[in-house]
């Protein structure tokens, strides 16, 4: 069975990595040939993360050479898309596939309907609000990252949604050893420059839990620095890197804003932070509730009082993190593993073999 993955980015990419890239061993295990075609290449991240323009030119190259991949289609038995085949263009082509019976697959890890439909740029929401539920609608399958955004695809009259969240490696995260000395505590945060934004709202929240204990915190991925005067250190992000620098943490955060575009995210950080035994707090918003168990894995806090209570409990007791930790374990091992996407993912595509 030969599949086409038409991802939006290399591997580096991380919506591309974690939904698509994860599998490719295990798909080959089982006799698939895999073939990817990104969009985007590894030029293209660099000059993202490092917030330099990409000339016109450029992107008319991605543009064209996505577009002569698609005259490769037939030869496959599959093609999984990931979001969309166009950026900021009309489902015209996805259209074509539909018409031509070509039954993709199309993958979402966020709410990138909202780039169109809630754009600032009126043109942009009265040709386009309408794209992402057309290419839903148009797929054989939509893999949906979480509820809200398997709602959409629901609502868009996708013919078959399947929950598929975004989930780690668990043979490749280790459980933390809690040590009895409470100085420092290390709380932990890792991401990209793009959501470090939500990192800048608790510099407060920092400076006041500084002020009663011993805190250090730990910054992965982030570009800028943090208005926070107490112990910092950034690290540079790198795949193989990331689990043993998680797994310094003591408590690991993820602070979201609650807008429409945050409910579409997967909740990724939390799931990495508790797949290291982590007790973890969280913005009580989207995926992020159905992830941690308040009280029980972590805290879901709603406001900056919040943040300084959960995190000064869980500063102030070593067994609780534990107790924490955990659960938090159990739950990733439960539902956020690699093994149990991957079975169904090749149940579905064992289902066209039939």
């Amino acid at each position: 069975m030969k599949i086409l993955y038409l991802t939006k980015y290399s591997r580096n990419g991380a919506s591309s990595r974690l939904r698509s890239y994860h599998y490719f061993p295990l798909l080959e295990k089982e006799g698939l040939v895999i073939t990817v075609k990104p969009f985007f290449d590894e030029d293209y991240l660099n000059n993202l993360y490092a917030k330099k323009k990409i000339s016109n030119l450029k992107l008319l190259f991605y543009y064209l050479k996505r577009f002569f991949v698609l005259f490769s289609i037939v030869k496959y038995d599959k093609v999984i898309i990931e979001k969309e085949l166009f950026p900021y263009f009309f489902s015209w082509f996805e259209k074509i596939l539909f018409l031509l019976k070509v039954k993709y697959i199309v993958d979402y890890d966020d709410a990138i309907f909202h780039n169109y439909d809630l754009s600032k740029n009126k043109i942009i929401r009265f040709f386009l609000k309408n794209k992402i539920s057309n290419v839903m609608k148009y797929s054989d399958c939509v893999l949906a990252g979480n509820h809200y955004l398997a709602d959409k695809a629901e609502q868009s009259g996708a013919r078959k949604v399947v929950l598929f969240p975004t989930v780690i490696d668990i043979n490749r995260y280790h459980s933390k050893t809690f040590l009895k000395k409470n100085d420092p505590i290390i709380i932990g945060w890792i991401g990209s420059p793009s959501t470090f934004k939500y990192m800048q709202s608790l510099s407060n929240v920092f400076e006041e839990l500084k002020s009663k204990f011993p805190i250090e915190l730990h910054i992965i991925g982030a570009t800028e620095k943090l208005k926070f005067k107490g112990s910092t250190h950034y690290f540079n992000w790198s795949e193989a890197d990331e689990v043993a620098m998680i797994s310094n943490f003591d408590i690991g955060i993820m602070p979201l804003e609650n807008t429409p575009w945050e409910l579409g995210k997967c909740a990724y950080k939390l799931i990495q932070y508790m797949g290291c035994g982590l007790p973890v707090v969280a913005s009580s918003v989207g995926m992020n509730k159905e992830v941690i168990n308040n009280g029980v894995n972590g805290f879901l806090v709603e406001n900056n009082n919040e943040w300084i209570d959960k995190l000064s409990l869980l500063i102030h007791d070593v067994n609780l993190r534990k107790e924490f930790g955990e659960n938090s374990r159990k739950k990733v091992e439960r539902e956020y593993n690699l093994e149990r996407n991957f079975k169904k993912l090749i149940l579905l595509f064992n289902n066209d073999r039939k």
